[in-house]
């Protein structure tokens, strides 16, 4: 396999590196590249203790890009679990699905123990997510042992060391453990926040049709006393003056002489002449003395051929003398 590849690769020389890590399984889980893909691993993960997946064996593939670790692998399940759709590239903040909170300290040890850690958290609608009920993941627990895998020829049964109770997890393992826990952290972070803002948008429309009703009722009580003020006193018809006389309306040819006379009059033409601006003179003023001095240079041009023609001609006379 070192023969295919350009060892001088980022990706390349990482994913060497962690295969070497990762050669020997573990009582939790074990991966390794497939013999002729570096970029494609296939890996295997026991189901969390006290969980509805204890006692399964689960196993899956991992898709690393060329840009790894810059970039998150692509995560699918090939073992029917009743967390994870199988065949399905799963949408978890280590996958594929989330670049923007992938970090590149991040390995593929990792992603198995998060993988382990997110399996008996809540779907919640997200990519390649199940939400199976307890029975029916039990039953798939049990049924997972006999998974067999065609592409790297991997049984379920002997994928994996064997549970013992004085087994003791190495550094590697704290390590990972503790990063994966972040990752569980920010999942769940990021699963309240949506949550939050979700509720808040929900309560947005109850707040404005409260308001929207208690000003509606605001504004029928500000009316109600504006309409009794509104309303006169009863005044007995002795006492009510006389009504004042209407005025007649204008005839169309009394409203034209009516808007002739509001309009103001106008300026005579000889007045709008008299109030030239000051920059039309100072144009004036420029194309004149602009005139003159290509009158002076044509003139001067004219002399200084004559001259040039007079001074020819007298040149050619005494030769011919």
């Amino acid at each position: 396999m070192e023969n295919k590849y350009n060892l001088k690769s980022p990706a390349v020389k990482r994913l060497m590196k962690e295969a070497a890590e990762l050669r020997e399984p573990t009582e939790h889980y074990h991966a390794q590249p497939l013999e002729e893909n570096l970029f494609e691993w296939h890996f295997s993960v026991r189901g969390p203790p006290d969980s509805d997946f204890d006692g399964g064996v689960y196993h899956g593939r991992i898709v690393l890009p060329p840009e790894y670790p810059m970039k998150p692998p692509s995560i699918i399940l090939l073992t029917p679990n009743g967390r994870f759709e199988v065949g399905k590239k799963i949408c978890l903040s280590i996958s594929g699905h989330h670049p923007e909170t992938w970090q590149p300290s991040w390995s593929i040890r990792t992603a198995l123990i998060a993988i382990i850690g997110f399996m008996p958290t809540k779907g919640e609608g997200a990519i390649g997510s199940l939400d199976y009920t307890p029975e029916e993941r039990k039953a798939l627990a049990k049924k997972s042992q006999d998974f067999f895998c065609e592409s790297c020829s991997c049984c379920m049964r002997s994928a994996l060391l064997a549970l013992t109770p004085n087994s003791n997890p190495s550094a590697e393992d704290h390590k990972a453990k503790e990063l994966a826990q972040q990752i569980n952290f920010k999942a769940e972070s990021s699963l309240s926040r949506q949550s939050s803002e979700s509720s808040g948008a929900a309560s947005e429309p109850s707040t404005h049709t409260l308001g929207d009703s208690s000003t509606a009722s605001g504004q029928e009580d500000a009316d109600r006393p504006q309409a009794e003020q509104a309303e006169p006193p009863s005044v007995s018809r002795a006492e009510q003056p006389p009504a004042a006389p209407t005025e007649r309306p204008l005839s169309p040819r009394q409203r034209r002489a009516q808007r002739r006379g509001e309009q103001p009059p106008r300026e005579p033409a000889a007045n709008r002449a008299a109030f030239v601006p000051a920059n039309r003179q100072h144009q004036d003023e420029s194309h004149a003395g602009s005139a003159a001095l290509i009158l002076v240079l044509t003139l001067a041009l004219a002399v200084l051929i004559f001259r040039r023609i007079y001074l020819a001609q007298e040149y050619k006379f005494d030769y011919d003398f």
